[in-house]
């Protein structure tokens, strides 16, 4: 669970998309050399700690601790990290490096509580996760086979789209755990083409560059590997 040289808007981003309340990481801190950051969701709001290497020891607060192993299981067991709002943290879940993250890491504007001014229940609706994604697209129609561009919003296993940036209600929203392939298409005349594969229909969409197509693959199998992933521990579960 030592993510390196994460950012701490990245690591926000990572645990309040994929963590639950206790999940935490350690990384690297950008102030010193011998500083780690040790960053702890709690309810709806991640909170960041100075954690002091000395080269024997490492220093949390006013505690000292031999080992990693030791600091963690001191917080996990006993006192709890209060915050400057009150709320109480106790590491319960390590954020580990192996999972699979996306490559992309596109509109992480997470900001805590104290930067915002907001309240900490406001933040989890007003931060994108780290697998969100929104753009303008154009899409083949379904009847009718002319191209027209549409404003598409990725959110969770869900991807909608609108007339326009402006419309407040969707034409249409895809389920993605219906979907069983995204690739690219060079069966249209257009370039920068890709399609998604639903059992009734295929969507073709392109995009203005190549590079804008290959982000949008990218993080789209990126969820449908998510998605087939939680089928298959659900399945285990059940048959165990």
């Amino acid at each position: 669970w030592f993510h390196d040289n994460l950012t701490r808007h990245a690591a926000e981003a990572l645990l309040l998309s994929n963590g639950q309340d206790g999940s935490y990481l350690l990384r690297k801190s950008n102030e010193r050399e011998d500083l780690y950051s040790l960053s702890v969701r709690g309810k709806d709001s991640v909170k960041h700690f100075h954690v002091e290497h000395t080269g024997t020891s490492l220093k949390f607060g006013f505690n000292e601790f031999s080992s990693l192993k030791e600091l963690v299981m001191h917080f996990a067991n006993q006192p709890l990290i209060g915050s400057e709002t009150g709320t109480l943290i106790v590491l319960k879940h390590p954020y580990p490096r192996q999972v699979e993250e996306p490559s992309i890491y596109e509109s992480v504007r997470v900001h805590t509580a104290m930067q915002t001014g907001r309240t900490e229940s406001d933040l989890v609706p007003n931060a994108p996760s780290l697998g969100t994604k929104e753009g303008y697209l154009i899409k083949q129609g379904k009847i009718v086979k002319n191209w027209k561009t549409r404003w598409f919003t990725l959110h969770r296993n869900e991807l909608k789209y609108f007339k326009d940036q402006t419309a407040t209600e969707p034409i249409r929203a895809l389920d993605l755990t219906e979907c069983s392939a995204v690739q690219f298409d060079y069966s249209q005349e257009r370039v920068n083409c890709f399609c998604l594969v639903f059992p009734l229909r295929t969507y073709y969409l392109c995009a203005k560059t190549g590079i804008e197509a290959d982000e949008w693959i990218k993080i789209l199998r990126w969820k449908l590997s998510q998605i087939r992933k939680q089928l298959e521990e659900r399945n285990a579960t059940l048959s165990s």
